[in-house]
């Protein structure tokens, strides 16, 4: 990850988008009466892409390892494919703080048994407690306490620990430390129930910035990890010696010796840090303690490595650098359990020029570095990295020496060497799992290959997303590593988006009628916020920023790809002509509105802001705000209107104490009507029609029916089918969601740490339109234009009209190009050329035209020559009208 986590679904929980509290672990779903489908769930892969603070080996039996993440949920290592399962896709809506795990615990005495401490934030931003998830089929399914406090997964010293325990010994007895002064807490009935450890003598004090009334960083980051000396106990019976870690830089470790009924500080330990972590050796008699200044992820200035002989009480200094010459902290600790006085650790908040990773073989007598100088700047490495998996992790950079790329990492908080095998050893960074399998050839005086060891863990914030009519299937915009165009969703794209490369993305559209087209806006330290592309996402180009703006808002772009109208955070909402290089203020509607283009008139865009929708007939110059009343008084909002049909918009949003739910409007906001039975929505979608529909079909993350789901409605909302279940909810699944427009019944959900997910469905009945080519009956009319030429290529929109007295349930139009034109791109039809003759078709959602309406496609064609518009069209066997 970068410096900065993503927070922005977290900030629009907060402005109200979810209120109350988890409900107790015995309740279950309300049942709703609603349809179901089967579907399949799959990740749009990435590979990674946030941060994994930790990874945790069970003792006794080979190959079972866990890893964390900060925002997604907990993971399983399966060695026969060497992927990651994940385990808490579960977590449903109003419990989706419990995504964010600070802690994991796997069972050493019973290894079916895994323990989880769960819960994103101890401030408002998160309206629920914590809780401790048991399973006994290794997070195959849970069960769960509710803790009268709230825990941090995303919060600031998310990589000391783990803070959560199980006795080696006696393993139905735990132990958890919690943050924000509330102390040790313990469990005697293997999780079920917990209470504090009132004798312990310190909640800790340190917080990283006192100040911060957010309740971010001012939180007391609390008791930060438990360590138990299993060689002081039997088979059974409670294990007497337990260290545990104090986020307090003065008295940073205490001990108990009479398995936790008094505690004390340890004596003669060193002051002024933090101690991240804190590893046993029991074979040697060694506590080995990383500390930093800091409590991490990002910060960290100054640190040492410490050894405490547990029989004699000694402290002895290992660190392997002078601390003069620290500009971090030290994490990551690990000890070879099959080869006592091997041990390593990590410059964790080294973030330039890389992260450093150390390794002793003699209990810290002596070490070695992955990499050191040769001469200044060149380096010498110990390590080769092959990043082919996922090759995005260069970010596309040429960076000066000593800078290389890929980097080593950064946030490298876990690394653990496999306790029965030398050789292999992971390790999390800030956007992957990387690992190794012949560690130990660093001893050797040779090189250990380190590759990404992440597939299956996906850990992205997602906050919009676009499947475009033509090109790639899936465009993403994503916290941290800004985003991808997938044109295969099996496989991990080989960069994200670059030139600029923004840290996150907050919004991206394409043209409907020109899908090559496409546009993002996002958040960047130092540069241009809005970048534009012509070849459909593949390559980028940056546009300008008018003055003020400070972040990326949200962006629309026109029909037809000519115009654009911005909303970027730090000033009002912008519009411009051409890509962006010049902008001009938008009238008549407030700052941080969101926007959106009507999918077929160039002309017309919409936005939303504080309980009114707002609509631009002239490009976006000028706004008026409609009269449409009832909608949602707040911004927890997100609408879209429908390719194919102007006007045609629908809106979803709202919060539990006032307006919420899902609204749709057919004359371009001027009114919008509440849809019945969806009590709460908050995104919507529209994909390919269902087979013999004429209508696209609409996706929402929303509540029906009394139960919280994602569901589908083929039939404009008027009936609805769940197509999630209750081991596929993801958390908060609020950003975004939109289907396939060429994939009938596909779509795909953002969620806040599990990447972009998406669904198929077992309903295989079709994805293509049924039947001959139709023939309606009565008059009509076709207006073809060339909207665009350059040598050798064209643009050309047609709009046709019925101009008779009934409707049309299917159309299709021909003509000829007699000077040697050939159609190569069409958007709102289905086209086909043999020779001279062209045939134009509908899809399966603009088939239905009224009397008196019309409806409109384009394409793009080569000429040479001349480029004579066609003389006649034919709609099935009925000569058009033409202007």
């Amino acid at each position: 990850m970068r410096r900065t986590r993503i927070l922005t679904a977290v900030l629009a929980l907060a402005a109200g988008l979810l209120a109350g509290t988890p409900p107790a672990l015995a309740a279950g779903p309300e049942q709703a009466a609603i349809a179901a489908d089967t579907y399949t769930w799959k990740n749009a892969r990435v590979d990674g892409g946030g941060f994994v603070p930790g990874i945790v080996f069970n003792r006794t039996e080979k190959d079972l390892a866990y890893a964390r993440t900060d925002i997604g949920g907990a993971y399983r290592w399966q060695q026969s494919t060497k992927t990651w399962t994940p385990l808490l896709d579960s977590v449903g809506w109003d419990d989706w703080g419990h995504t964010g795990v600070v802690s994991l615990a796997s069972d050493s005495v019973n290894p079916d048994r895994v323990y989880a401490a769960v819960g994103t934030y101890t401030n408002s931003w998160d309206p629920g407690n914590g809780a401790v998830m048991r399973s006994a089929d290794r997070g195959a399914s849970w069960q769960k306490t509710d803790l009268p406090f709230k825990l941090g997964g995303n919060m600031p010293g998310r990589g000391m620990g783990e803070r959560l325990a199980v006795d080696p010994n006696r393993n139905s007895v735990l132990y958890l430390g919690a943050p924000s002064g509330r102390g040790l807490w313990r469990s005697t009935d293997s999780g079920v129930t917990w209470s504090q450890v009132t004798n312990f003598p310190n909640v800790g004090d340190y917080a990283q910035d006192p100040s911060d009334t957010s309740g971010y960083a001012s939180d007391n980051q609390g008791i930060v990890w438990v360590t138990f000396d299993e060689s002081t106990g039997t088979s059974g019976a409670a294990t007497k010696t337990i260290y545990v870690g104090v986020a307090d830089q003065d008295n940073a470790v205490y001990r108990s010796t009479d398995a936790g009924a008094t505690w004390s500080r340890l004596a003669g330990q060193p002051s002024g840090y933090l101690a991240h972590k804190g590893v046993l050796d029991t074979r040697n008699g060694h506590l080995y303690l990383a500390y930093s200044d800091k409590g991490g992820p990002y910060d960290g200035g100054k640190g040492r490595l410490w050894r405490y002989a547990t029989a004699t009480g000694a402290w002895t200094d290992i660190s392997p650098v002078a601390e003069a010459d620290t500009y971090y902290g030290f994490s990551g600790l690990t000890v070879d359990r099959q080869k006592p006085g091997t041990l390593m650790a990590t410059a964790y908040s080294s973030w330039w020029p890389d992260t450093q990773i150390f390794r002793s073989t003699d209990s810290g007598a002596t070490w070695t570095k992955a990499w050191d100088y040769t001469s200044y700047p060149t380096r010498a490495n110990r390590y080769t990295m092959d990043v082919s998996s996922s090759p995005w992790l260069t970010w596309g950079a040429n960076p000066s020496p000593p800078e290389e790329t890929p980097k080593l990492g950064w946030m490298t908080e876990s690394l653990e060497i496999d306790p029965f095998d030398s050789d292999r050893m992971m390790y999390g960074t800030g956007a992957t799992v990387y690992g190794t399998e012949n560690l130990t050839a660093w001893d050797r005086g040779g090189t250990f290959a380190i590759r990404p060891m992440v597939r299956g863990l996906e850990e992205t914030a997602v906050n919009d997303l676009a499947s475009p009519p033509s090109g790639a299937p899936l465009l993403s915009a994503l916290g941290d590593i800004g985003g991808f165009r997938h044109t295969d969703l099996t496989k991990v794209p080989s960069m994200m988006f670059t030139s600029p490369n923004f840290t996150t993305t907050t919004s991206l559209d394409f043209a409907e009628a020109n899908p090559n087209t496409v546009v993002r806006v996002g958040n960047l330290d130092s540069g241009p916020h809005i970048a534009f592309s012509t070849d459909n996402g593949a390559n980028w180009f940056a546009g300008s920023d008018p003055s003020g703006v400070s972040g990326g808002g949200t962006v629309a772009a026109a029909a037809d790809g000519s115009r654009f109208v911005w909303s970027p955070a730090g000033t009002g909402v912008q519009y411009a002509t051409g890509f962006g290089t010049s902008w001009a203020a938008s009238s008549g509607i407030p700052a941080g509105a969101v926007i959106e283009s009507d999918r077929v008139d160039p002309k017309t865009f919409y936005g939303f802001k504080s309980g009114k929708f707002y609509v631009s007939s002239d490009g976006g110059a000028t706004f008026t705000a409609s009269s449409a009343a009832g909608l949602p008084s707040g911004d927890s909002v997100r609408f879209k209107a429908l390719p194919g049909a102007k006007g045609d918009v629908w809106l979803a949003g709202g919060a539990s104490d006032g307006a919420y739910g899902l609204w749709h409007s057919t004359d371009g906001g001027a009114g919008f009507t509440k849809l019945p039975g969806v009590e709460q929505a908050d995104t919507i979608g529209f994909g390919k029609a269902a087979p013999g529909a004429s209508y696209q079909t609409l996706f929402t993350s929303a509540k029906i029916g009394g139960v919280r789901g994602i569901f589908r409605s083929t039939d404009k909302g008027a009936t609805w089918t769940r197509i999630n279940d209750d081991a596929h909810q993801w958390g908060w699944t609020g950003a975004a969601i939109t289907g396939d427009p060429r994939v009938y019944g596909r779509v795909y959900v953002a969620t806040n740490g599990r990447g972009v997910i998406y669904g198929d469905s077992s309903d295989t009945g079709g994805g293509t339109d049924p039947g001959p080519d139709p023939a309606p009956t009565g008059a009509c009319a076709v207006t073809y234009k060339v909207t665009n030429q350059w040598s050798g290529g064209f643009q050309a929109d047609v709009r046709l009209a019925n101009t008779g007295s009934s409707a049309w349930n299917g159309w299709s139009l021909g003509w000829a190009f007699t000077e040697g034109q050939k159609v190569t791109q069409a958007w709102n039809a289905e086209t086909a050329q043999s020779g001279t003759a062209v045939t134009a078709r509908n899809v399966g959602w603009n088939g239905t035209v009224a009397a008196g309406s019309s409806v409109s496609f384009g394409f793009t064609g080569s000429w040479s020559g001349t480029n004579t518009k066609p003389a006649a069209f034919k709609l099935g066997d009925r000569t058009c009208a033409v202007s």
